[in-house]
């Protein structure tokens, strides 16, 4: 589990590609400090596990399904990503709660600054702008975001010049595609709307009898 919090800007030394999956062989001095072979390290927001750690490098085996449903495959040899280690138990939660489980992917639409912030705008398809509300969380590229607006191709965010610094996504440019986990709970959410109760057991569409569903979400001011 993550945070959305970036802890450093690490960089791909060498991808060994197969038929469908990759090798990621990657450089982070922070993430490497306490890791160790086994450990779960987010990369542009993809949960991966280290396979090998030697001092500021580690590698991470990276499946066909990931390949697919990310951006992962979109990296070189010398790309910048961010990286963060999985939560503590015992830190402040600064983010949001990120399982690292992407997804899809977004295009970047437009960016444009308001003073000190910068407005970027993500296109992205109706299965992920379902889950994506105005106030509410979402990740892009692993960085815990506030969504500032959504409509029904896009959302926006506004990036403030720490987020900036310490992250890649202004170093974008148009077209450029990002990956996109959605807050974890409207998934749940939905899922457990298409299910009630029958003696103990949970049953997919028995659940009409309680009332509650996304015309009454909405009417109510939930969704």
């Amino acid at each position: 589990m993550f945070t959305g919090i970036i802890e450093e800007i690490g960089e791909i030394k060498n991808i060994k590609h197969g038929s469908r999956s990759a090798v990621l062989t990657i450089k982070g001095s922070i993430v490497t400090l306490d890791s160790k072979v086994g450990d779960s390290i987010a990369v542009n927001g993809v949960c991966l596990t280290a396979t090998s750690i030697d001092r500021d490098i580690f590698t991470a085996d990276v499946m066909a399904e990931t390949m697919r449903r990310s951006s992962l495959g979109e990296l070189r040899a010398g790309s910048k990503v961010n990286l963060e280690r999985a939560m503590l138990c015992n830190g402040r939660f600064g983010g949001h709660i990120v399982s690292g489980h992407i997804d899809g992917t977004g295009t970047i639409r437009n960016m444009e600054r308001e003073d000190n912030a910068v407005w970027v705008t993500v296109a992205a398809s109706e299965d992920i702008l379902k889950y994506i509300v105005e106030k509410g969380s979402i990740a892009i590229d692993g960085i815990s975001l506030t969504v500032a607006y959504v409509d029904d191709e896009v959302f926006k965010v506004s990036i403030i010049p720490h987020t900036a610094g310490e992250t890649t996504l202004l170093t974008k440019t148009k077209g450029d595609v990002v990956n996109l986990e959605n807050d974890i709970i409207g998934k749940y959410v939905e899922k457990l709307m298409g299910y009630g109760d029958k003696d103990g057991q949970a049953v997919k569409g028995t659940n009409s009898h309680s009332g509650i569903d996304m015309d009454m979400l909405s009417r109510n001011g939930f969704i």
